[in-house]
C-alpha cells in the first residue's frame, strides 16, 4: 500500500489488518487488528491522529481526516460504507456510517448508531446510541430494532472475514480473455449477508 511518513511519523498497520494496495495512509494513522481498508481509501494523519479500532472496516473511496492537534476515531467494529467522508469525528463501538455520508468535526456517534446513506451530520452533533439518523442536516429518526442491530453486526463480521480472505488469497493478476469452464466459485453466498430491506422481511438474524 502507499504509506507515507510525515515529520517522522509513520503509519501503523496491525499484521491481521488488510489495507488495499491502492489505499493511501499518511502520517499518524493507526489501523487496528482485523480491520479492512478498501480500494482508494484515504487516511490522512498529517494534521492529527486517525484511528481505526479493532474489527472496523473503511470501504472503497472513503476519506478520513481531522483538524490539527485532534484525534479522530472509528470505534471497534465500526462499519463505513463506500464513499463516506469522516472529518474530525469520534464514533463509539458498533457504528454504521452509510454510503456517501459526511460526518463532520466534533461529531460524537454513540455506540451501535446508524448514519443513513447520503446524510450530512453537522459539526458538533451528538448521535444517540442505537438510533438512526438521516438527512441533510441529519436528525434523529428513531431507535434501531434488535433485528437491525443484528444485521449490522453480521455485516461487520463478513468484512472481518474479508480482511482475512484478502490477506491469504488476494493478489494482482492479469485478467483472463474469457471465463474458464471450471471457474471457481467464491466461498460466499446469500446466506452470508443480505440487504437490510430483505433482512427485515425474514425471521430475526
Amino acid at each position: 500500500m502507499p504509506a507515507y511518513t510525515i515529520d517522522g511519523v509513520v503509519p501503523v498497520v496491525h499484521p491481521t489488518a488488510y489495507v488495499h494496495p491502492t489505499a493511501v495512509l499518511i502520517g499518524d494513522v493507526h489501523v487496528g487488528p482485523h480491520c479492512y481498508v478498501g480500494p482508494f481509501a484515504s487516511l490522512r494523519g498529517d494534521f492529527g491522529r486517525i484511528v481505526l479500532e479493532e474489527g472496523s472496516n473503511f470501504q472503497d473511496g472513503c476519506v478520513f481526516h481531522t483538524f490539527p492537534g485532534t484525534v479522530a476515531v472509528l470505534g471497534r467494529d465500526g462499519h463505513v460504507g463506500h464513499g463516506a467522508v469522516l472529518h474530525g469525528c469520534v464514533t463509539e463501538p458498533g457504528v454504521l456510517i452509510g454510503m456517501n455520508a459526511v460526518v463532520m468535526d466534533d461529531v460524537q456517534v454513540g455506540a451501535f448508531a446508524f448514519v443513513s446513506a447520503h446524510s450530512f451530520v453537522r459539526s458538533g452533533f451528538v448521535v444517540p446510541s442505537r438510533t438512526l439518523v438521516a438527512g441533510a442536516p441529519a436528525r434523529v429518526v428513531r431507535e434501531l430494532t434488535p433485528q437491525e442491530l443484528a444485521w449490522k453486526a453480521n455485516g461487520t463480521k463478513v468484512y472481518q472475514q474479508l480482511a482475512a480472505r484478502c490477506l491469504t488469497s488476494l493478489h494482482e493478476v492479469r485478467p483472463l480473455t474469457e471465463a474458464e469452464p471450471d471457474r471457481p466459485v467464491l466461498p460466499t453466498s446469500v446466506s452470508a449477508a443480505v440487504p437490510l430491506d430483505q433482512a427485515r422481511n425474514t425471521t430475526p438474524l
